[in-house]
Parts: structure tokens; C-alpha cells; sequence
């Protein structure tokens, strides 16, 4: 029986992703070993490779001069196996896909084969028993930021058969910048620039950010930018490094700017306490934050008028104008959202999983916690479908009013306190680059994460959502279990499954592992721990990715 897999907080981390997906977290070896029980370990990995990473696979042995007719024909056979326990239309979309992904006509069949290249042979069948490997493919949100390839992710993802997404908060933001708006926009620059990852507009989606590093390296030529270090991992240059700090303390002006603008714009939203620029003692270096007094870590802000903290200088505003059409005109950049509402999702209900990103917002008593969204007073399940519904509108809406609500709850979703998406009390941005008051950076969770082993509220949600208790789990992740820490991903008696195992190198000293697989398939549910992966490393020394399973459900008849 194939596979369901359910990951989340991907992050940019291509290779590891690509490679779970690719084996099917242990599917294809599974019918690798039915099919050829007789095979060595060494034989059943190189099959293995083949299925996984067909052209390279076969471009090495061409190389080496070895023939590829066995790893054809094994192909082939596994192929068949696979769909002699598959339902003919199954088997099928399988092949249809895979031909589409070699534009090839869709009337060719897998027994015609003899008129197409043998390469092209192989990597048909490849791709074929991928998709018959695995059903059904979750992705529970946070595809981007962090690492360096979230665009190779969604293209692997348009390589599955049957997939979904659940918006993560990291990538709600991303969206928004598609769509040109500003807070969204000021995020992603400010985020990319923090962790070294510019390459990802730069390269990746061949945006010129020329405009940007020159505005950002001339009004800050001689700041040291001294609370705007970089974070991550990333190997830069001593020039690169300055210019991502430039960037990023630019970005994180305009970004103040902006939000201000956008908070007086949405009352409703109540976000007034985050406006913070106005509170500055702009002589004296401090700031005031509810009532307390701190001084400030950086005191050097040459575009900020202290009569007028919120406008935006007129460079700043052509800086910001220049990257809102650079996003929208971005083609590749805007095929990939489209993935977003096409396959996607806040929540989605598979089975008895229920699965969304972050949290539903809850009370310390463990109700539903009511959040007011444009004028209406909503929670649960409610709240969740009224701003789906909303994302929607910001990209399809022919009125520009409605739009326009769509688009600044894209911001809202990054950083309100009411967002399932964040589930804190206050992003606290300013403080942490700012202040030096661990009080003040503080941001405190939603009581959803306080009661993630309480039966009582998981019934009062999964009731919400109209399903039924007895029977049902839920996956989200958002927040990476600290597995080295001995942090347990199942929770509430295994109802509940974090799987947020730091897919991304950025979060894997955090975690400990480098990401986790929940995988359904004809024995239960298992969740599946993985260890850092390279690509290039696995083919030439011929071994899969290193991973530990264990059995946390067991059931007589799937859901």
C-alpha cells in the first residue's frame, strides 16, 4: 500500500526534502526488497539511486562504462509489481504524470517505450513508481525562508501526483510580497538579508536588487550597523557581510515605516502597541516601552524625521515602489504562489488527520479563543475558513477594496496576536534588534502550546471541525521540537504530532535531527526521524539518508 507523508518547516532545505519525497521515506525500499528479495544491500541501494535520481544516476554509468539495461529492467519490474497491487486508475495517473514530465504525449503507454531513449526510459519509470510509491504528500507549511532553495521544493512538489499545502506563517509573507505588499515586502527583504540568503531573490528568482545595495550601502556608508548582525550559518565574504547587514538595517527601517502606516490603516487589527518609533528619544538614544525606559543599542537613524518617524523618505519609497514591481513581475516567483491557492490551504482534513500550521488560538481554560476579523467576531473553525477565504480575495478579488483587506491580513498573519499562523502575543521585532531587555524581546505563546497534552481542548477542536475525537490527530509544526533535549513530537496521547524536526541546517542545532516524517501507510502511523543529508555524498558513496522510524499508532482499517 503506498504511502502518505506528512512533513512541515521544509525551510529552503532542498536536498533532505527532495530525497524523503523521492523514496518515499522508505516506501520505494520497501518494494525494492519485495521485488528482489534475492538483491544485495549494495544492489538494492543503487536501485534505490536510480529511482530517486534517474538522470544522474544513469549519466554516472554511462560514464563509467557500465550497462544499463539491468537497472531497466529491475525498474520494470518493480513498476509492475507496484501496479499489480494498485487500482488501475491509479496506476494510470502515475504514468500520465511522469509522462508529462518528460513532454512526452500522454498516449504513449509504459509498454511503449521501445522509440524513446533509454535514458528517457529510465527516467519514465522512475518517476512512475515514485508517484505509485506515495499516495498523497502534506506539506504543513514554512516551504520558504531560512535555506537556500525553496523554488527547486515547489518545483518537486509540481512533480507529485496528489499533493497539499498548508500555509505556514513564513510563507503567508512570501505570498504577500507577491502580491506587492509593503509590510510583506519589508519582511522577506529584512529576513533574507538577516541570514545571508539575498541569492534567493538574486539567483533563484533573478531579481535585481542593484537598486536596493546601492541605497542601503550609501545612506549607511559609514554605520556600522551595529545591531543588525547576521544570523544563520551562511559563508560570506567580509563585502557580502556588510552589504546584508546595510540591507537588512535599511529593510528593517522601511519595515518599522511601513507597519506603522498599515496599523493606523487596520485599528481593527490591534496592533497599536508595536508602533514604537514615536517613543524614541531620538537626542537621548532611548526608547520607552510600556513605561519602561531602555536605552537604545543603535542610535544612528539618518532617515528618520522624529516630527514625522513613520514617512517614508522619497527614496525610501522609490526603493519600496521598485521592489513591489520587481515581486509582482516576477514570473517564476508568482507560479509558485499559485501552487499556494491551487493546492493549498490554512487547514486541510485528510482521513482523521487534521492538519494546519501553527495552532488554533485558545484560551488557558482551552476554549476557542475569539479573534475579531474586519468588523466579526470568529474562532475555530470559523476564523480559520473566514480568512482562507480572505488570502483568496487578496488574489482574485475584482474589488479593490476587498483585495486590499486581503492583502494587508497577509501582513496581519505574519505577526498578529489572533493569527493561527504566529500564536504569540506580540512579534517583538523592534525589542530584539533594539533593546537590550530580555523582558522586553519577550513574546509569549498562545495557550494552544500549553496544553498540547490536554484531551479535553483537542475534543473541544476536533468537535469544531466536525470531526470525531475518538478517531482523530492532528499534525502542525511552526515551533521545532528540541529532540536532543528530549522533547517528545507526540503528544496528547498520540493525538497530537509536532513535526517540526529541523528539516533546515539553520534550526538542526535546535532539534538535534535534521527533520521528521509522519508516514501513514497499511501499518499505522510512524514518525520518522532524519539526519543532515547531502545529495552528491549519497550517490557517489551509494548509501540512502540515514533515518529512524518508530511506531506511534497502529489501526485495523486505514481512515
Amino acid at each position: 500500500m503506498a504511502a502518505e507523508l506528512f512533513m512541515s518547516d521544509i525551510h529552503g532545505e532542498y536536498e533532505s526534502f527532495a530525497h524523503v519525497l523521492r523514496s518515499g521515506c522508505g516506501a520505494v525500499e520497501r518494494a525494492i526488497k519485495e521485488t528482489f528479495p534475492e538483491f544485495s544491500e549494495k544492489d538494492k541501494t543503487t536501485l534505490l539511486m536510480f529511482v530517486c535520481y534517474p538522470r544522474t544516476m544513469t549519466e554516472r554509468h554511462l560514464r563509467n562504462g557500465y550497462a544499463l539495461d539491468k537497472a531497466e529492467m529491475a525498474l520494470h519490474a518493480m513498476l509492475g509489481m507496484l501496479m499489480s497491487r494498485a487500482k488501475e486508475e491509479t496506476s494510470a495517473a502515475a504514468f500520465r504524470h511522469a509522462l508529462g514530465q518528460e513532454k512526452l504525449p500522454e498516449t504513449t503507454r509504459h509498454d511503449e517505450l521501445a522509440d524513446i531513449d533509454q535514458e528517457t526510459r529510465i527516467a519514465l519509470l522512475a518517476h512512475a513508481i515514485r508517484n505509485m510509491s506515495v499516495e498523497k504528500v502534506h506539506l504543513v507549511g514554512d516551504i520558504y525562508d531560512r535555506g537556500p532553495a525553496p523554488d527547486l521544493i515547489m518545483d518537486e512538489l509540481a512533480r507529485v501526483v496528489d499533493y497539499d499545502i498548508q500555509w505556514g506563517n513564513h510563507d503567508i509573507v512570501w505570498m504577500g510580497a507577491a502580491l506587492g505588499q509593503p509590510g510583506c515586502i519589508a519582511h522577506v527583504m529584512r529576513i533574507c538579508s538577516r541570514y545571508s540568503n539575498l541569492p534567493i531573490l538574486t539567483e533563484r528568482y533573478h531579481m535585481d536588487l542593484g537598486p536596493v545595495e546601492e541605497f542601503a550601502c550609501r545612506v549607511y556608508a559609514d554605520d556600522p550597523c551595529a545591531a543588525f548582525g547576521l544570523k544563520g550559518n551562511a559563508v560570506v565574504t567580509p563585502e557580502q557581510k556588510q552589504v546584508n547587514v546595510k540591507i537588512q538595517k535599511a529593510m528593517t527601517m522601511i519595515q518599522f515605516k511601513v507597519e506603522g502606516q498599515l496599523i493606523d490603516e487596520n485599528p481593527g487589527f490591534g496592533l497599536a502597541d508595536r508602533k514604537l518609533l514615536h517613543h524614541i528619544d531620538y537626542e537621548r538614544g532611548t526608547v520607552v516601552i510600556d513605561g519602561v525606559e531602555h536605552e537604545l543599542l543603535d542610535k544612528v537613524f539618518p532617515t528618520v524625521d522624529p516630527a514625522n518617524p513613520y514617512k517614508l523618505t522619497d527614496e525610501e519609497a522609490e526603493i519600496l515602489a521598485y521592489l513591489q514591481k520587481t515581486f509582482r513581475e516576477c514570473a517564476q516567483l508568482q507560479r509558485h504562489i499559485k501552487l499556494f491557492l491551487d493546492h493549498g490551504g490554512l487547514y486541510a482534513i485528510s482521513g482523521n488527520a487534521l492538519m494546519f500550521h501553527a495552532c488554533v488560538p485558545l484560551n488557558p481554560d482551552g476554549s476557542l479563543m475569539e479573534v475579531e476579523l474586519f468588523g466579526k467576531t470568529l474562532k475555530g473553525k470559523a476564523l480559520f475558513d473566514a480568512i482562507d477565504q480572505h488570502v483568496r480575495d487578496a488574489f482574485e478579488a475584482s474589488d479593490a477594496a476587498q483585495a486590499k483587506l486581503g492583502q494587508d491580513l497577509l501582513w496581519y498573519l505574519w505577526l498578529g496576536a489572533g493569527s493561527p499562523l504566529f500564536g504569540k502575543d506580540k512579534m517583538a521585532t523592534f525589542e530584539r534588534y533594539l533593546v537590550e531587555s530580555k523582558e522586553a524581546q519577550a513574546e509569549h505563546k498562545n495557550a494552544f502550546y500549553k496544553l498540547q497534552d490536554d484531551e479535553a481542548a483537542h475534543d473541544a477542536i476536533f468537535r469544531d471541525f466536525g470531526m470525531n475525537p475518538a478517531q482523530s490527530y492532528l499534525a502542525c509544526g511552526h515551533v521545532p521540537v528540541k529532540i536532543k533535549d528530549g522533547e517528545n513530537p507526540v503528544r496528547c496521547n498520540g493525538r497530537h504530532f509536532n513535526i517540526d524536526g529541523g528539516f533546515s541546517e539553520a534550526y538542526q542545532p535546535t532539534t538535534g535531527i535534521a527533520g521528521l516524517t509522519l508516514v501513514s501507510d497499511e501499518d499505522g502511523l510512524s514518525l520518522v526521524e532524519h539526519q543532515p543529508f547531502h545529495r552528491a555524498h549519497a550517490i557517489e558513496e551509494n548509501r540512502d539518508i540515514v533515518s529512524s522510524a518508530r511506531k506511534v499508532a497502529e489501526y485495523l482499517e486505514r481512515p
